[in-house]
């Protein structure tokens, strides 16, 4: 079940890798502490039952390096031993080598998974020579048992063949660990991503349509005693406003939506209209790329839901001009210092769509800028870098016709 979060808990396969690594990990170092065992076993003349003494002070120690083993190739096991390692290195050691003088040639396995533990818990300037010199030792100790080159040398890369593969199973169970934490907090970090798109999506794309709605809503409802015709068309504005609205939220929901600049400028005139302001636009970048056209739609919505919901103002200007690799959109109005009367007083935004739109454009290699004019206008200005595909200056049809010159 998620929790209150909404966070999905981890699922089982997801963990799978991981303990698997560990137990073949287990499954192996027993195996070769098991070889050890039969050292010990095939140490006594043939015909001659075990003496349970000897095995039994065989396997203490066996059992002590057992432990250390596993400390030292899964350091989680026992994590207050992190800063003590070194002296676990040094116990597993003495316990190496001291026995070799009861044992002899019987403790020809233990050498091994002291050199794989030199490599797991030593700094790589270190590991490797040591490893070498447990080698060495490791040889010294058999001619001191009588053991010809022919024994040695294949002793030698029996221990060194057992350091190697502890140490890389060991490692490898870790990385797999590590992987799959990876995998969980990259999978948390889509998810988080994902949900602040959608956040980000719903406001720049509802902000505008809901303004629109409430504001010819409040102008239906002083029509309609007076202006029955008037009213009739603002309702069904209202309505296209809202079918607008529905599917902006199933294209939010579906995971991308495409947004035009020009489309935008033209519904701007229904509502900048009903709302008393003058508007003026043009729209001068020609053809634009899909990813930019939503982008700048999208800056544009949102500015015209702060005139509506922040100002009163009287006039406001629109123009988007491009030159050859580069596109910029202006939004300016004089409604500076003059609260709004067109919505009820008690509409709160509440959003954050002007930094939401500033994240966005920033991700694109553009920028917003937000400010007042030395003229007493607010201007908002985007600009984003677009590819030199479509000739700049050619317009769309009917922008500066429908709107008229833009003002100054």
């Amino acid at each position: 079940m998620p929790d209150d979060a909404g966070n999905k808990p981890p699922r089982d396969h997801d963990a799978l890798a991981p303990r698997l690594a560990v137990v073949i990990t287990v499954i192996v170092l027993l195996g070769y502490f098991s070889v050890a065992v039969t050292y010990v076993v095939d140490a006594h003349p043939s015909g001659k039952a075990v003496d349970p003494v000897v095995l039994t002070l065989a396997l203490l120690p066996m059992t002590a390096l057992l432990g250390l083993q596993l400390t030292h190739s899964f350091p989680g096991l026992v994590p207050r031993l992190g800063g003590a390692r070194h002296w676990t290195l040094a116990l597993q050691a003495v316990l190496t080598f001291l026995p070799f003088a009861v044992f002899k040639q019987a403790w020809l396995g233990m050498p091994g998974f002291l050199a794989g533990s030199s490599l797991l818990v030593l700094a790589p300037a270190l590991a490797w020579p040591t490893f070498g010199a447990i080698l060495l030792c490791t040889d010294v100790l058999l001619f001191q048992v009588g053991y010809g080159w022919g024994k040695v040398g294949y002793t030698t890369v029996s221990t060194a063949l057992t350091g190697l593969v502890v140490f890389g199973l060991s490692r490898l169970s870790g990385l797999v660990a590590e992987v799959s934490r990876s995998r969980a907090e990259l999978a948390r970090l889509a998810v988080a991503q994902e949900r602040l798109r959608f956040s980000r999506d719903v406001h720049d794309l509802l902000g505008y349509s809901l303004s629109t709605i409430t504001l010819k809503c409040e102008l239906v409802h002083r029509l309609v005693p007076r202006q029955n015709s008037r009213a009739q068309q603002e309702l069904s504005e209202i309505l296209q406003t809202s079918r607008q609205a529905l599917a902006d939220v199933r294209a939010v929901a579906s995971g991308y939506r495409k947004m035009s600049l020009f489309a935008e400028a033209e519904t701007a005139r229904s509502m900048l209209a009903a709302a008393g302001i003058t508007a003026t636009a043009r729209i001068d970048c020609g053809k634009l790329p899909d990813l930019v056209d939503t982008v700048l739609a999208s800056v544009l919505r949102e500015g015209l839901t702060n005139v509506l919901r922040h100002s009163k103002a009287e006039h406001c200007a629109i123009e988007a001009r491009r030159t050859e690799h580069r596109v910029r959109l202006t939004l300016v109005n004089d409604g500076v210092g003059k609260p709004s009367t067109i919505l009820r007083a008690d509409s709160s935004d509440g959003g954050s769509g002007i930094g939401n739109l500033k994240v966005r454009l920033e991700g694109l290699g553009g920028r917003l800028r937000a400010g007042v004019r030395s003229d007493g206008w607010f201007e908002l200005r985007a600009e984003l870098e677009v590819s030199g595909d479509a000739p700049p200056g050619r317009r769309e049809r009917g922008a500066e016709e429908e709107y008229g010159p833009v003002l100054p």
